[in-house]
C-alpha cells in the first residue's frame, strides 16, 4: 500500500458552525481559554482578544500548522489529553456526524454522533477549574439530548443555549459549567 502525503491544506475550515459558535463566544473573557479540535485556529484566533493566554490543541499536524500562524500556543495532541493547567473555558466545534469509523476527524464523531464527542469532553473536563465553562457545539443529527446527559454526569451543569436551523440540520450551542 502506498501512503499519500497529506497536503498541508487538510484541515477543517471555517464554516456555518464554526461561524456560529464564534459568534456566541466572542465576548467571553477570562484568564485562560483553550480551543480542542482547533482546525484553522479561527476560534481560538477569537478567544485572543479576551484572554490571557490562548491554547489551541488539534490531532493533525497539518490543521495546526495553519493554526499557529494566528495563534501563538498549539499543540498536537488528542483533545487536553497532554495539557496539566486549568482553564476558565473551554471551547470545542465538535466532530459531530454519525458515522460507523472516523473517515474524517474533524466530523466523524462514531455512533450516534456520540463516541469522539464524549471523549473529548472526558478530556476537557480534567482541565476546566471549577465554575469553569464548557461551550461545544453539536447538531441535532447527533444525538444531543444523551450527549448533554453524559456532559452532565461529568460533573456539569449543561443547557442548550443558542440553535441555528440549516437546510438539513440543526447547530446547537451547549453551555457548560462545571460543578
Amino acid at each position: 500500500m502506498i501512503l499519500q502525503k497529506k497536503s498541508f491544506d487538510e484541515y477543517y475550515k471555517p464554516s456555518e458552525d464554526t461561524f456560529f459558535l464564534a459568534d456566541c463566544i466572542q465576548n467571553e473573557k477570562g484568564h485562560a481559554a483553550l480551543d480542542v479540535g482547533t482546525g484553522s485556529g479561527f476560534l481560538a484566533q477569537i478567544l485572543s482578544d479576551n484572554f490571557e493566554l490562548v491554547v489551541a490543541t488539534d490531532i493533525s499536524l497539518d490543521a495546526l500548522k495553519k493554526a499557529h500562524k494566528t495563534v501563538k500556543n498549539c499543540i498536537c495532541c488528542n483533545s487536553a489529553d497532554a495539557l496539566q493547567c486549568n482553564f476558565d473555558l473551554v471551547v470545542c466545534n465538535l466532530p459531530y456526524l454519525p458515522s460507523d469509523k472516523v473517515v474524517d476527524s474533524a466530523v466523524d464523531g462514531l455512533e450516534e454522533g456520540l463516541g469522539i464527542p464524549t471523549d473529548m469532553i472526558k478530556s476537557a473536563s480534567r482541565v476546566i477549574q471549577r465554575h469553569g465553562r464548557l461551550v461545544f457545539l453539536t447538531s441535532s443529527l447527533a444525538n444531543y439530548n444523551e450527549l448533554i446527559r453524559r456532559t452532565e454526569s461529568l460533573g456539569f451543569d449543561a443547557k442548550i443555549s443558542a440553535k441555528k436551523k440549516l437546510f438539513f440540520e440543526e447547530l446547537i450551542i451547549v453551555e457548560c459549567t462545571k460543578l
